[in-house]
Order: structure tokens, then C-alpha cells, then sequence
């Protein structure tokens, strides 16, 4: 069975056909579709083909075959191949005769084995030169059953070490088991007996069970997968193949793999990187092909760096490796780098492995001579240099010199024949190579001289008052100067002999010409030309000053200036504060137009390099008082009958001489901060305002509206459309009142007294009837009380049809009441006669009054009292609600009321006339005028008694409301 690996060798069984042009593939393949079983001379025939093969491939082909498929392709390779193409095949052989598996066209197979993939372009890429050449190629792939194993290729070890071999293997049968399994050493195939034959390292048989160990083989594996074996010890007649004999059922596979056993241990291999730089970080590896458990091994390196090591343990491969990262430095170049392999138990070293570095860097150089030595040198003298290059990786190019960066000459020797202080400085040497320029250590070259003449610096310039000050002299000598002089004003400052010359507080006095001498071990310098001292201050005695005659009111304009005594430097420059949208028409001087109220105090500022400011200055601006209102004692609904105070505030004034004034709605009241209510009453309500004022004005609060509850009070009921309606129409009687708050509640009540049970304002009666005539008033209440009004009387009179039906019993009737008017009449004259001549009698058991009302003739009214009977609106004159009732006599009485009264039957002793009301008739009525002279007295309210004999005096005339008694 053919079997397809990645590893060095490709292995195929091919044919290699001589086709002519005309041959076409189909002719020349055998069927996909029904492989046939293969004629027993193409088995032989193949036979001899690979039998120079069989040896290293182990690969049988048996004659009890059931199957080969051949696929022949031309010029191109086909989509898809059938048997097991693109499969890797390991270096083992199976025993063929023991499994029947044909291959189908789409890579499966029929028995045993699931579907493969197709066979690609790539996979033809990778088949073998001499298998592409010709026209075609023809891969066979006989007994398809296949067992899949996975492990190194080739092991390494040496002499007493162990050898670990990973391993994996599938069987072809699912859910099969391994049967027997047999290590061979170096095994060889043996045709007559069909069996192999070689040293047998270890041997298991299924009827045994599965031992771990025997002698120097330990199986690490199981039945299903691994096969992993290791050997300990191993030697060196141990090298050669291993074979892996194993079966399961029918199923069977030989296995194979190299073991190379060296004498001594293996050597590391060192893998550099292509090129090591200075002070760029590199990595190298160090790898061995060894990895045992059982015997640990571990590399080191000679170099100190990061070091990470591993080791792999896998059916790939058994690697021990170990990194090394490190930045090289030219030192290192020409060293040599070492990787040892390290037995971590015996603790020594078995093998090393070493290689040299070289590695890339820039020239080093160094300065190897300099004449005089220490380069201190007077000046005027000679200096000589000297530079070499100690490394350079690449070669180097030519030397240079350098003073302070700037380069002088190309040579390895530097000469300066006369040398001045000038020529002070660090020198050093450059030369270059295709990485880039190094340079050598800078070496100083110091000229001693004398002091030069000096110069002074004062810190700070200009210095301020009261600060503190420092002085240096400066100047240049080598070595440097000792011992300094100081001059202020051409006048030696004794005492002072240091480099810097410190005045902690200046003064104005400290001002003038600073200069000094230095002196070092060479001698003494000369006096420079010096530096002048300036002692500068902020302006001095500022102030403030308003211009304005005082006092200033609100709304004025204010003119201020800023003044000061002194000032170094010169002011050039004025600030105010608070800011504001003030203007400045000068320097020093503020304009303040419409100055507030409360108008903040202001300050100046006089400024040169810095400013002084002077005290504030209050405006003292005066206004009319601010902030008037009014303060109640209580809230402003008050009950009626409260005591009560208003109180007016005000928040400030000045001057604060203020007089107080009251207004309501408008009008003057009094003066006075407080008003006071004893008892408010309902016409106290109204909008409230005081009023103060100074000197510079008045200022007034905002209105103050006082609301006094009451209860209901002048309850009155209006009558739409009148107090005189129709019968039959609508009237609308409204319960008028004035109360706060509102009414909440209303009763209606009618002349006899009685509550209609009605709670609105408005008490609508429709239609109208006679009955409805009467005297009506209503009742209001609120939270604090109730109220009543008088009675309103409304009158309703027939419509025209029912005066038509009564007119007849109403003319008859009337004609009677005149006769009994004309009686009447003459009975009170009679009566009066008779009054005047007797005296006023007491004998009544009740009293009794007449009323008199002089009255002045007036247009009729629409609410004046009517007969109910003979009432017609145009014949008013009439004796209307008259009812005469006469106690028992002996002769019958005569008044002069102008209407006769018809006598009734006998009464008892308390009958009397009450309530009586004569009127006479008022002739103007019927022309509607009015008469230019007054009516006559009528008797109204009258209640008659019985009189006793005798002169009654004569009645006033003015007199109302007169008591008569018996």
C-alpha cells in the first residue's frame, strides 16, 4: 500500500508508460468505477520492477491481492486521483493479502477506510522529478488499509544515555484494538516465511498482558493510539532501524525509524544571526537533537544575557534548544561564544559547542600622548597630541582633531606651536569606517594667564528699595582669581574682598559707580570701567483728592485726582478701583458722571514699574431714601371692628432726617410713620402708599391694598323689570349687598314671613300672578355674619281681559264707596266739632296714635299702595287696604277724612279701625300734572278709639305721631 510523507523522502510506486500520441487516457486507465482484481503478470511484473526496493521500503505487494487501481494521466495531471492521493506516507510497509478495499472515483473506498481528498495541483507539485517526466505517470496504491503512524524520523543519542521515542498510530479497523506488538532491531523481511526476522527488543502478545517494561524498553503507550517507547541505556551497537511490528485482528504493520547512537555525547549547534552590531540586541540559538526525561540535559552559554530555553518532546521532532538575547559590544569582538551541554545530575559539562563573534562597530580611538602633561600650560607655550585607533570593525579611514566640536586638522598628530588663552578648551580625535564616525575621550587643554581687566554685573538691574542686591566681578583668568577689590564711587569698600558684593536692603544711599580689581596667583588685574547702581522705589505719599465741593448727591458728577511726593522711575501710569465705565481726561485725574447711590469708595494708583495705591476715599454720596414700603401689623385681610397698623420702612437715607405722609387712593391722609385703626370699618379698605422724603428728595412705597371683611350689610332686592308687572309675565327679584367676603349663602322670605326655601341670589317668579303681590326680602351670609333687607313690595295688576270681565262689579262697587266717602265725611266733621269742645279722655285699655304727614303733592308712584279690589291705573284716588270698624255708641262719629266709612255690625270692646289708610283725591292725577300747592293732611296708620265726652284741644299741625288716650 502506497503512503504519501513530508518528510526528506518521497516515496511512489509509479509506472512509467511509452505512449503514442494517439493513446488516449481512457484506453490506458483502469476503471474507477469497478476496479478488477490485478492479472497475475502485472503483479509480477511490478514485483520485478521494485525488487531492488523492497529492501529499504518493506513494501510487498502480495499475490492474493484483491484490488490495484492505476491512474495514467498525459501531459497534465487529472482533478482527482483514486487510491490514497496527497497522503504522506511514513518509511513502514503493510502485509498486503489480509484486507479487500477497492478505491472509488471521488477518493473513497469501499471497505474499511472513509473518503480522502481529491488529489491537487499542489499535490502534484510535489511529487518526484523523475516521476513527471515522460508522458505518464501511474501511482498504484494496492491493500488500501493503511495504519497512520506519527513520529521523528531519526533519533540521536550517544553511549549510556536514553533514548525517548514519541509515537502515535491509528488502526485501520474502527474501535479496533492493538493485538500484538514486537520492537524489532534493525528487522529484515523474510519472503519464504512471510515474517520478519531481527533483534526483538520488546514483544507483546495479545494473550498477554500489556508490560510496561522489559529490560531496557519501557512502552509508554496503549492499545487505541500511543506507541510511545523509551530506551535506557542505550548503545552504540544499538544504532541502525527500529522496527514497530504491530497487529490487530488481520490487520497488520511494520513501522520503521533510524536510531543513531554515538560514543560520546552530541555536540550543540550554534545558530548566529546574520550580523551582530554594536548595541543592537541580537538572539542566538543553541539546539540539540536530544531530549530524554529520564537523563535531564540543559545548554549554557558563556556570555551573560536573557537566556530561555525549551525543549520539545513531540512526534515531530525531540529538540533541546536555548536562546540567548544580549546587545553586543566591541569589546566583544574576536571573543569566542560558547554553548555547553550540561548534565544537570552528574553536574559537569559532556559537550560544547563554540564559535567566534564578530561583531560590526566604529572606530575606537584614544589619545595616547600630550605634551606637556596634565595640558596645563602658560601662555605663550607649545602643546603636542597624539591619537590612535585601538579597533575598528570595518577598517577604518584617516584621523581628525576637534576642539569644542569644530574641527582643526587631519592627522594623527595635533601641534600648537604658541598657545593663547584662547585656545582653552576639549580636544578630541574622529575617524570613520562604513558604520559611522567614532571619537576618542575629549582631553582639556587649560592656558593659565593673569586676570583681565574686570567688569561688575549687578543682579537685579535696576534694584528696588528695600530689596537685596548682588554684585560680581567678572573677570577671566587661569587660574581663577583669589582675592577681589570693591570700589563704590572711587572710594574703596573695606572689608569687602570676595567675588560677590552683597547689600541685603537697598537704600537710596546705596545708589553710584560699583567697580573692582581682581587678583589670582599670577598677579593682580586692572579696574574695569563699572557698573552704576540704580536704586529705584514705587511713588511715595500717594493720595487721593476730591475735587467736588462736598457734599455730592446722587446723580452728580465727580471729578478726583491722584497726587504723590516722589517717584523712581518716573510714573507714567494711573489705576483706579472699583472699575468702571469711568473716564480719565488726564493722567491722575477720574471723571464720575451720575454718581449712584451707593457708590463704593474709591482708590488710585500712581505706577511706575510698580504701583502704590492711596487709602480709599468715601464719596458720602447722599440720596433720597431708599427702599420705602409699607409694613402691616397683621395680614392684609382684616375682620371689621380689628384694631389695626400700618407701618412705613425704608431701607436707608442720607442725611438721615426724613418726615413721613399717608395716602389712600390717592388722597392726602396724615403724616407720621404709623397709621393706626382703632376700629377698622368696611370704608377704611382701599390701596395705601406713605410717602418719605429728605433733604435731596422724596421716594414713595408701592400701593398697599388693605381688604376688610365684613359681613353682609345694606341688603336690598331689585326688581326686574319693575316693582308693577302684568300678571302673567316673568319677574326676577336680586338679592343686592355689599359684604366681603361675597355672600355664600341667600333665604328669600315673603310678606307673611314665611321662607320660600330658595338659596340663589336671584329668586325668579313666571308666571305672575295677583296672588304674588307682596312684600318681599331676602337674608345674605357669609363666614362672619348675616344680613336682611328691608321689604320690597311688588305690585301685579290684571291684564286688560280680566279688568273687561270685572269692570261691571268694579264700577257698581265704586259708585257704593263714594256715597259711603261723602257719609264718612260728614260723620268727621261733625266729629271734629264735637272734639274741640270736650277734653281728651283716658278710657281705652291699649294705646293709640295719630300720624299727621304733611305731604307735598307729587307725581303718582309706581310702588304706591293700590286697592286690591277697585285698584285701575286711572282712577288712583280711592280708599285703598281700608277697613272701619267702630266700637258700640250710643250716636254715630263724623271725621274729616274726605272719604265716607261704611258702619259695620257690632264689634267686641277691642274692635277698632287699624291700620286704616284715607286718602283723598288728588284731583291733578287724571291730567297728569302736579300741583303747584300741597296736598292736605291725610290720616295714615290710624287706629281709632272710643272717646269720652268733652273739648278736645286743638291739634298741632306739625305734630306727628300723637298718642291719643281716653
Amino acid at each position: 500500500m502506497n503512503k504519501i510523507d513530508q518528510g526528506d523522502s518521497i516515496l511512489r510506486l509509479h509506472f512509467e508508460l511509452w505512449l503514442s500520441q494517439e493513446t488516449s487516457v481512457k484506453d490506458l486507465s483502469i476503471s474507477h468505477t469497478e476496479p478488477g482484481p490485478c492479472s497475475k503478470k502485472q503483479l509480477e511484473g511490478e514485483r520485478h520492477q521494485t525488487q531492488e526496493r523492497e529492501r529499504e521500503t518493506n513494501l510487498t505487494l502480495q499475490k492474493d491481492s484483491t484490488t490495484c487501481s492505476c491512474l495514467v494521466r498525459r501531459e497534465r495531471l487529472p482533478d482527482t486521483c483514486v487510491g490514497r492521493p496527497g497522503h504522506l506516507p511514513s518509511s513502514g510497509s503493510g502485509d498486503t493479502g489480509e484486507g479487500d478495499a477497492s478505491f472509488l472515483p471521488d477518493g473513497g473506498m469501499r471497505r474499511g477506510l472513509s473518503p480522502q481528498p481529491p488529489f491537487t495541483p499542489e499535490d502534484a507539485a510535489r511529487l518526484p522529478k523523475e516521476g513527471r517526466h515522460k508522458e505518464t505517470v501511474c501511482v498504484a496504491s494496492c491493500n488500501p488499509t493503511d495504519w497512520r503512524f506519527e513520529h521523528p524520523k531519526t533519533l540521536y543519542a550517544w553511549e549510556g544515555a536514553c533514548v525517548w521515542i514519541p509515537c502515535s498510530y491509528t488502526i485501520p479497523k474502527f474501535n479496533s484494538e492493538l493485538g500484538n506488538f514486537t520492537l524489532y532491531h534493525n528487522p529484515e523481511y523474510d519472503n519464504v516465511t512471510k515474517s520478519y526476522r531481527g533483534t526483538v527488543l520488546y514483544n507483546h502478545t495479545q494473550t498477554e498482558e500489556l508490560q510496561v517494561r522489559q529490560g531496557r524498553v519501557h512502552f509508554l503507550g496503549d492499545k487505541r493510539r500511543n506507541c510511545t517507547v523509551s530506551i535506557r541505556p542505550v548503545s552504540v551497537t544499538d544504532s541502525g532501524q527500529l522496527g514497530f511490528r504491530m497487529t490487530s485482528g488481520t490487520d497488520k504493520w511494520m513501522e520503521k525509524m533510524s536510531l543513531n547512537v554515538s560514543e560520546k555525547p552530541l555536540s550543540p549547534h550554534i545558530q548566529p544571526p546574520p550580523e551582530l552590531r554594536e548595541s543592537h540586541q541580537v538572539t542566538l540559538t543553541c539546539s540539540l537533537n536530544f531530549s530524554c526525561p529520564e537523563d535531564p540535559m540543559e545548554l549554557r552559554w558563556s556570555l551573560e544575557g536573557t537566556v530561555t530555553s525549551s525543549t520539545i518532546l513531540s512526534t515531530a521532532s525531540v529538540l533541546t534548544q536555548s536562546w540567548l538575547t544580549f546587545e553586543p559590544q566591541w569589546t566583544h569582538h574576536g571573543q569566542n561564544l560558547s554553548c555547553q551541554l550540561w548534565n544537570s545530575t552528574a553536574r559537569q559539562a559532556l559537550s560544547e559547542k563554540t564559535v567566534q563573534l564578530d561583531v560590526k562597530h566604529v572606530p575606537k580611538l584614544e589619545i595616547i600622548e600630550v605634551s606637556p602633561s596634565g595640558a596645563s600650560v602658560l601662555e605663550g607655550a607649545s602643546v603636542s597630541m597624539v591619537c590612535q585607533v585601538t579597533s575598528s570593525n570595518p577598517e577604518h579611514q584617516g584621523i581628525s582633531w576637534l576642539k569644542d566640536g569644530v574641527p582643526l586638522s587631519v592627522a594623527p598628530r595635533l601641534a600648537l606651536p604658541k598657545v593663547t588663552k584662547e585656545m582653552s578648551g576639549k580636544y578630541c580625535c574622529q575617524a570613520s569606517n562604513e558604520l559611522g564616525r567614532g571619537r576618542s575621550e575629549e582631553v582639556t587643554l587649560t592656558v593659565l594667564y593673569a586676570p583681565e581687566p574686570s567688569r561688575v554685573q549687578i543682579r537685579p538691574l535696576p534694584a528696588r528699595e528695600g530689596r537685596p542686591v548682588e554684585l560680581s566681578c567678572i573677570s577671566r583668568a587661569n587660574p581663577p582669581p583669589t582675592n577681589y577689590t570693591w570700589f563704590h564711587n572711587e572710594r574703596e569698600l573695606l572689608g569687602s574682598t570676595e567675588e560677590k558684593l552683597q547689600i541685603p536692603s537697598a537704600l537710596l544711599s546705596h545708589a553710584g559707580k560699583y567697580s573692582c580689581v581682581a587678583e589670582n596667583s599670577l598677579g593682580p588685574g586692572q579696574a574695569g570701567p563699572g557698573a552704576e547702581l540704580d536704586v529705584q522705589y514705587p511713588p511715595k505719599e500717594v493720595t487721593t483728592v476730591i475735587q467736588n465741593p462736598t457734599p455730592i448727591r446722587e446723580g452728580d458728577s465727580v471729578t478726583l485726582s491722584c497726587i504723590y511726593n516722589s517717584s523712581n522711575p518716573s510714573v507714567f501710569r494711573y489705576e483706579w478701583k472699583p472699575l468702571g465705565s469711568w473716564k480719565e481726561p488726564s493722567p491722575g485725574v477720574l471723571n464720575i458722571h451720575n454718581v449712584a447711590w451707593n457708590a463704593e469708595p474709591v482708590a488710585c494708583a500712581a505706577c511706575n514699574t510698580w504701583c502704590s495705591w492711596a487709602p480709599s476715599v468715601n464719596l458720602d454720596v447722599q440720596y433720597a431714601p431708599r427702599g420705602v414700603k409699607i409694613s402691616p401689623s397683621v395680614q392684609s385681610e382684616v375682620p371689621a371692628g380689628s384694631r389695626f397698623t400700618l407701618r412705613c420702612d425704608f431701607s436707608g437715607s442720607r442725611p438721615t432726617g426724613v418726615h413721613f405722609s399717608w395716602r389712600k387712593n390717592g388722597s392726602p391722609l396724615q403724616a407720621g410713620q404709623e397709621l393706626s385703626f382703632d376700629s377698622i370699618t368696611p370704608e377704611d379698605a382701599g390701596n395705601y402708599s406713605c410717602s418719605v422724603n429728605n433733604s435731596v428728595g422724596r421716594r414713595s412705597s408701592e400701593p398697599w391694598t388693605l381688604r376688610v371683611l365684613y359681613a353682609p350689610r345694606r341688603l336690598q332686592v331689585s326688581m326686574v323689570p319693575g316693582d308693577t308687572v302684568m300678571e302673567g309675565s316673568k319677574v326676577a327679584l336680586t338679592c343686592e349687598s355689599d359684604a366681603n367676603p361675597p355672600v355664600s349663602q341667600y333665604a328669600w322670605f315673603d310678606w307673611n314671613n314665611q321662607n320660600l326655601q330658595h338659596w340663589d341670589k336671584t329668586l325668579t317668579l313666571e308666571p305672575t300672578t295677583v296672588e304674588h303681590s307682596g312684600a318681599y326680602r331676602c337674608r345674605g351670609s357669609n363666614r362672619l355674619g348675616m344680613g336682611e333687607s328691608p321689604p320690597s313690595t311688588l305690585t301685579v295688576y290684571y291684564s286688560p281681559e280680566t279688568i273687561g270681565r270685572r269692570a261691571a262689579v268694579g264700577i257698581g262697587s265704586c259708585l257704593a264707596l263714594l256715597v259711603l266717602a261723602i257719609w264718612v265725611v260728614k260723620l268727621r266733621q261733625n266729629w271734629k266739632r264735637i272734639r274741640s269742645q270736650q277734653g281728651l279722655q283716658e278710657n281705652f285699655s291699649g294705646q293709640s296714635f295719630f300720624v299727621r304727614n304733611p305731604k307735598v303733592r307729587r307725581a303718582p308712584l309706581s310702588n304706591g299702595p293700590h286697592s286690591l279690589g277697585c285698584y285701575n291705573p286711572v282712577m288712583e284716588h280711592s280708599i285703598s287696604y281700608a277697613t272701619l270698624r267702630f266700637p258700640e255708641m250710643d250716636t254715630p262719629s263724623t271725621g274729616d277724612a274726605g272719604t265716607a266709612e261704611v258702619q259695620r255690625p257690632p264689634l267686641s270692646s277691642e274692635d277698632t279701625v287699624t291700620y286704616s289708610v284715607v286718602q283723598k283725591r288728588r284731583v291733578a292725577d287724571y291730567e297728569n300734572v302736579t300741583p303747584d300747592f300741597p296736598e292736605d293732611e291725610g290720616i295714615h296708620y290710624s287706629e281709632l278709639v272710643q272717646f269720652g265726652t268733652g273739648v278736645r284741644p286743638q291739634a298741632q299741625e306739625e305734630v306727628e305721631y300723637v298718642t291719643l288716650k281716653q
